[in-house]
């Protein structure tokens, strides 16, 4: 039987320094002397920026399209093929589940479950959930160093912390006057002879709690646009925000101010040395750093929620010097000074490790029960342990566009 190893880290550890001990180090084992492939967003990287400035096309998916012009699933599945090909006599692979569906995940797991019979694989995951079931030895790092662990009950060390005090109060108590925030009736988008989704009827009330869910191409996307105001398609449909209907006069930052909006990918635009009070400070005039002299109220404010949160004794402290998991919870609190009518969290623990995760999923549950503001929680994952949505929308693909089905959540 070979050896599989899982190494289980969290968001603190260096995992670029990580991958050069395992190839190049007695670290988890001797695989100095033998011939491996890396399965990485880092070699993806590589690949597409190949195809980008030299036009060399190495990795092509299953439908001959290049890696930029393809689905994170689809660009996975043809890397791990083409990893394959090599004939390594190991693969790493890190964070193999990441931006995929549920149906991309059994794919890629079937390909590594059949290859672990004949080749051993090196699993590097931030959440437990992930570790592939072929896995035969278990992994932690402690102070950077390898401790071996009987089963997955041993891996997370710490449970994290409840939010204790309970959140401030909207800085202005008419921001959420709507019977409706969200109304669709019979939507249905196309792009050229190609039907994205196809007659959706949906209503999000004031202070509801949904999790969108649907494979990767299902419409999620589009109709999140449609929701933000981005998407022009959407004046040629039924859509009713905020109250007004869609064409009727309402301008794009109308409807975007009433929206508080986070995606996994929003920190890139965040890369200012910026103290973490002005941080959430900012969220009050919508900008990226802060340019005006704050009210005494809106001070306030922001140190009850540096409370909520456990950083007020932090404020002072660069945003950059957090944790990811850390980082992603001051923008929260950043969307969520003014109490925005709507929510919209795409894709919010992805990268996340379990405990910054959880701590994460505990903070959106909190603002569900103890605020008027509705969540829309967009994710691949199913995160029914993390967080308590009120419905979940399920977008389901036919071959004449996604259909929305309704589920009321247990």
């Amino acid at each position: 039987m070979h050896k599989h190893i899982a190494l289980y880290i969290s968001n603190n550890d260096d995992k670029e320094q990580l991958i050069k001990r395992i190839i190049s180090e007695n670290f988890i084992g001797d695989f100095t002397t033998l011939k491996g492939a890396i399965f990485s967003k880092k070699t993806l990287d590589k690949f597409i920026d190949e195809e980008v400035r030299h036009g060399q096309f190495n990795v092509v998916t299953s439908a001959n399209n290049s890696l930029l012009n393809s689905s994170e699933g689809e660009r996975k599945k043809a890397l791990l093929q083409h990893l394959i090909s090599q004939n390594p006599e190991y693969i790493l692979v890190d964070n193999v589940f990441g931006n995929l569906d549920i149906e991309s995940q059994k794919n890629i797991e079937i390909t590594l479950t059949q290859l672990s019979q004949k080749t051993p694989i090196i699993q590097i995951t931030n959440r437990v959930e992930d570790i592939l079931p072929f896995v035969n030895q278990l992994y932690k790092l402690k102070h950077s160093i390898p401790i071996l662990c009987e089963n997955k009950d041993s891996l997370i060390d710490d449970k994290p912390k409840d939010f204790l005090l309970s959140l401030p109060k909207p800085y202005n108590q008419t921001n959420n006057q709507f019977s409706s925030l969200v109304k669709f009736k019979n939507v249905t988008i196309c792009y050229g002879s190609r039907t994205i989704v196809n007659g959706i009827n949906w209503e999000i009330k004031p202070g509801e709690f949904w999790q969108l869910i649907g494979p990767n191409g299902s419409g999620k996307s589009t109709l999140l646009s449609l929701i933000s105001g981005d998407n022009p398609k959407a004046y040629n449909q039924d859509i009713t925000l905020f109250g007004i209907k869609k064409g009727s006069g309402e301008s794009v930052w109308d409807i975007k101010r009433k929206i508080g909006y986070f995606s996994s990918e929003y920190l890139r635009g965040f890369e200012r040395l910026q103290p973490i009070e002005r941080m959430i400070i900012s969220g009050f005039f919508d900008s990226i750093g802060l340019y005006k002299i704050p009210n005494e109220r809106q001070l306030t404010l922001a140190h009850q929620w540096l409370k909520v949160l456990n950083m007020f004794h932090i404020k002072d402290k660069s945003f950059l010097s957090l944790s990811v998991g850390h980082q992603r919870l001051v923008l929260i609190a950043r969307a969520m000074v003014k109490h925005p009518p709507l929510l919209i969290l795409d894709e919010p623990t992805n990268g996340l490790d379990d405990n910054d995760a959880a701590l994460f999923c505990k903070l959106v549950n909190k603002i569900a029960s103890e605020s008027n503001t509705a969540i829309l929680y967009v994710s691949h994952r199913n995160e029914a342990h993390l967080i308590n949505p009120n419905y979940i929308y399920q977008l389901q693909p036919k071959n004449t566009g996604s259909i929305g089905n309704i589920i009321k959540s247990s």
